[in-house]
């Protein structure tokens, strides 16, 4: 059974620190391009950053770059999302999600299409 659980959110004011992370299990987490999405109230989700499988490769929304880092540890079957200088529109609920294969190439690592398994879930809040 595949499961992908999120840790981590909380409460933070304007210009602190979170750190994400979800530990997945039931499939070979280490074959999987893994990838952080978030949902503020009334928007859509949308990408944050995404760890390549293959060549350690990492992607970012240009809104968080230089603040957010995407790191994973293949042994632990865990990936991670440090969040530093934090924002109230960082605000929202953190959905990590793991993809593979013809799917997640056609639609690309920034595409919540192109992801099969997501987690349920946590919600960061930042305060101003």
């Amino acid at each position: 059974q595949v499961q992908l659980v999120e840790s981590g959110g909380g409460l933070v004011q304007a210009g602190g620190s979170l750190r994400l992370s979800c530990a997945a299990s039931g499939f070979t987490f280490s074959g999987y391009t893994m990838g952080w999405f978030r949902q503020a109230p009334g928007k859509e989700r949308e990408f944050v950053a995404a760890s390549a499988f293959i060549g350690g490769s990492t992607y970012y929304a240009d809104s968080v770059k230089g603040r957010l880092t995407i790191s994973r540890d293949n042994a632990k079957n865990s990936v991670y999302l440090q969040m530093n200088s934090l924002k109230s529109e960082d605000t929202g609920v953190y959905y990590c999600a793991a993809g593979v294969g013809s799917r997640l190439l056609v639609a690309g690592v920034t595409k919540s299409l192109g992801y099969d398994y997501w987690g349920q879930g946590t919600q960061v809040t930042v305060s101003s």
